[in-house]
């Protein structure tokens, strides 16, 4: 057993910790830090800390504090944001020192997604994982060699929705998966169940547990990762290792795979093989293509499951949307086809309707967070070094004065109508893909994804609510915890709209 001694060097730190911040923030030499809740001696906020749905009490905050305000935990300081003009100009006009990402001790540190994208530090490693995805897929320009696999894809996605659409929801995740690892990886997905879906799947959903600020208490108490294995409270070590295997898996055995398939002169040109073919490459080199390919992944895939999720959630509670939709698809693309990407440019209200699929259920509502690298003073409150800056997404698109009726699924309000003065509401992507330096790189792939899903669907299915021995099952509007947050669980009925649907879903993929 250790000695007395380890025991009191985290005791001393705390209290070190604690003095030092005293010392800082009641200097009369800066302005004021943000308001918040009223901090207790030595823990300072710990206890106003929520561990789950943390959108809704930082949201509160908003409401008592105004659009920042601030908490401080053992020393860190966290600034709270739940303005969405408050933000861009912050993170976007800012994002020289709020580009940074903090060390997360159970994700980040000690499962190892400190290593992807979206929690790599800002630096070398950060501006080239960053470069190597705008290569493939930065604007729409790039983005349309990925069209087919796209529409392909999910031609296979409508015929597992006609098989089993019980199993909806378990299709929706294996084609964002099949999708993103089509194009990363070029690996296409075996049907039933596929070893690397599952365990990216497994993955990404530890992500969401191991980085949400309320997740585990070492998130917030970052001395305790320090604590041997057999102290009472250290369980989360033990879950760390098995997540930290999780990932490594992840990250590798598709790596491995396309290195198999270049080997074998079989590979599919991808993301990764591409990045491979015909180099000499080094160690880090090596190291940053296989973990920006992951990167792509852990950071698309389940996002982009969760937003066609709140898709079919929404098309179940709001039937006179579904068929606006579907008579737009129908006068536009017809019945004889399935629709493609070189339809969106006239398909106005579906695409407004991806908009709002992406508004009303927030994939992230509490963006990742940015670390300041230097004092700064803004909007006469100071942000010291070392701050974490959480943007509230969630709150920033319900902001009822900026989206009417937040809580109601409108694809409408993004049209230019006598309804709204012929004044569409704001763009949720501004909102939705995070800010700054830090905005996501396959935001354009995201909005494909959502955009096809929602197009081919509506064309070939009437998605209803479920009804058993004549009781109908109400949806409801709630969603889960995690940095990556899903509709809570729903069934719903689909039934093909036609005999010519069926055909057209039975027809063979043309990639």
């Amino acid at each position: 057993m250790p000695s007395l001694l380890v025991y009191a060097d985290i005791i001393l730190a705390l209290v070190a910790i604690y003095c030092v911040s005293r010392l800082i923030f009641s200097s009369p030499s800066h302005p004021p830090l943000p308001p918040g809740p009223r901090k207790l001696p030595l823990i300072g906020n710990l206890l106003d800390m929520p561990n789950t749905q943390e959108w809704v009490t930082f949201a509160r905050w908003g409401e008592l504090y105004g659009p920042i305000s601030s908490v401080n935990v053992f020393g860190q300081t966290m600034v709270v944001v739940n303005d969405a003009e408050v933000a861009k100009e912050m993170l976007d006009k800012n994002s020289s020192i709020y580009s940074d990402r903090p060390s997360i001790p159970m994700g980040g540190e000690l499962v190892g997604w400190k290593n992807t994208l979206v929690l790599v530090p800002y630096g070398e490693r950060f501006r080239n994982y960053r470069r190597l995805a705008h290569q493939l897929f930065g604007n729409s320009a790039t983005m349309k060699a990925f069209h087919p696999v796209e529409e392909v894809e999910t031609h296979r996605f409508l015929k597992r929705l006609l098989a089993s659409p019980d199993a909806f929801s378990k299709h929706i995740r294996k084609t964002a998966g099949a999708i993103i690892l089509r194009i990363s990886h070029g690996y296409q997905v075996l049907e039933g169940e596929d070893p690397f879906v599952t365990l990216a799947d497994e993955a990404t959903e530890q992500f969401s547990h191991s980085t949400s600020p309320g997740g585990f208490l070492v998130n917030l108490v970052p001395a305790l990762r320090h604590l041997p294995d057999w102290f009472p409270g250290t369980g989360f070590k033990k879950t760390a290792r098995e997540w930290k295997g999780t990932l490594d898996a992840m990250v590798n055995q598709p790596f491995n795979w396309v290195k198999q398939e270049m080997a074998a002169g079989s590979a599919e040109l991808s993301y990764t093989s591409k990045l491979l073919e015909g180099k000499q490459l080094t160690v880090n080199e090596e190291f940053d293509i296989k973990w920006s390919a992951a990167s792509l992944y852990s950071g698309g895939a389940d996002t982009t499951v969760s937003a066609i999720y709140s898709f079919f959630k929404a098309m179940a509670l709001y039937p006179e949307i579904q068929q606006r939709a579907q008579a737009e698809l129908d006068s536009v693309v017809g019945q004889d086809r399935l629709p493609s990407f070189s339809d969106r440019e006239r398909l106005p209200y579906l695409n407004a309707l991806t908009l709002e699929a992406l508004r009303w259920h927030a994939v992230v509502p509490i963006a990742p967070p940015h670390r300041v690298t230097e004092d700064n003073v803004f909007k006469g409150y100071f942000i010291p070094k070392g701050s974490l800056v959480l943007a509230n997404i969630w709150n920033m698109t319900h902001n009822s004065t900026i989206y009417h009726d937040p809580n109601t699924f409108k694809p409408s309000r993004f049209i230019p109508s006598p309804e709204n003065n012929f004044s569409p509401e704001p763009d949720p992507r501004d909102l939705s893909f995070g800010f700054g330096r830090r905005i996501c790189p396959g935001r354009v792939l995201a909005d494909a994804s959502v955009f096809i899903s929602c197009a081919m669907a509506l064309a070939v299915f009437n998605i209803s609510k479920y009804e058993e021995d004549g009781k109908v099952f109400e949806p409801d509007l709630k969603q889960n915890d995690g940095t990556i947050s899903h509709p809570s669980e729903f069934r719903c009925t689909l039934t093909p709209r036609s005999e010519k649907a069926v055909q057209l879903i039975q027809a063979e993929e043309a990639l």
